[in-house]
């Protein structure tokens, strides 16, 4: 049986303004040759991290909300290739954060891609739609809940708000997914520890790890993601063998840099049959309210 343990890389990644193509494309490389040099064969980026893209248009776009997510279409094929190229050149997967894409029918979708080492891609949208998605952006939720496969198991994406909601995570863990990774984007600290409590509550319900990547600095010609506040953390089950406090990792507030952790998928089923608490087991399906 394949090993299921491996180092995790969660990215602090801060928003910067970009001169061309290529000054973004080098940037990125440094940030995945730096992860996979230090051993991670998986890596999160943030929701909205792609959003930095817009300053590679005039001003009138990326201060435009609507014109900048209609410019960004024109570099999906380019950033869908470089980050394919970087988890195949490297050897490891990349859950590329969040990219606003545009659909057949000119909805927009909060899509989070999987790159997978072998050449092979898969992809989440966002469901749950924060006010500003919402009300200012027109971005619109996405509907299936799914799995995605790797070869150290299956794992399951919650997009930033997504992580507040607990039946999306369960739906995941109860197919199969003993990870689920939160790249997330808040602009206050309240927004950052609503999803941190969140991702701390679904590792603990579910017995499972949850990864939180959050985008850092301030980006004051963005008028998308101009306030960017949180850290990265590898959070656990609460129980034998893991941290007290089910932190098995966590950046320093708003530094850009990556959150190392090696994790072992294989003990989730362990601790699932032996733990002080069986909360996976014990989830409240069984329950019926008055």
């Amino acid at each position: 049986m394949p090993s299921r343990a491996f180092r995790l890389a969660a990215a602090q990644y801060d928003i910067g303004f970009l001169r061309n193509w290529d000054d973004y494309s080098a940037r990125i490389a440094r940030w995945i040759a730096e992860a996979a040099g230090n051993g991670a064969k998986m890596l999160l980026f943030p929701e909205y991290f792609s959003m930095e893209l817009a300053s590679l248009f005039p001003e009138e776009v990326y201060k435009s909300l609507s014109r900048q997510l209609t410019e960004m279409q024109t570099l999906l094929p380019d950033f869908v290739m470089l980050f394919s190229d970087m988890a195949e050149q490297h050897g490891v997967y990349i859950i590329a954060g969040s990219f606003p894409i545009r659909l057949a029918d000119g909805r927009y979708r909060n899509r989070s891609f999987l790159f997978r080492p072998d050449g092979t891609t898969d992809h989440q949208d966002k469901l749950q739609m924060t006010r500003f998605e919402n009300e200012h952006w027109l971005i619109t939720g996405g509907e299936e809940i799914k799995t995605l496969d790797t070869e150290f198991g299956r794992i399951g994406i919650n997009i930033c708000y997504d992580s507040e909601f607990p039946m999306i995570a369960r739906k995941q863990v109860e197919a199969g997914a003993d990870l689920i990774l939160v790249p997330s984007c808040t602009d206050t600290k309240a927004g950052y520890h609503r999803v941190r409590i969140g991702c701390q509550a679904r590792a603990l319900e579910n017995q499972c790890y949850v990864v939180q990547s959050p985008t850092v600095g301030l980006a004051p010609w963005s008028e998308a993601v101009d306030v960017n506040i949180g850290s990265a953390g590898i959070y656990t089950p609460v129980d034998y063998g893991y941290p007290d406090n089910g932190i098995l990792a966590i950046g320093e507030l708003d530094q850009t840099q990556w959150v190392y952790a090696d994790i072992d998928l294989a003990s989730i089923a362990h601790i699932r049959q032996t733990g002080q608490v069986f909360n996976y087991r014990d989830w409240p399906g069984q329950f019926r309210y008055a």
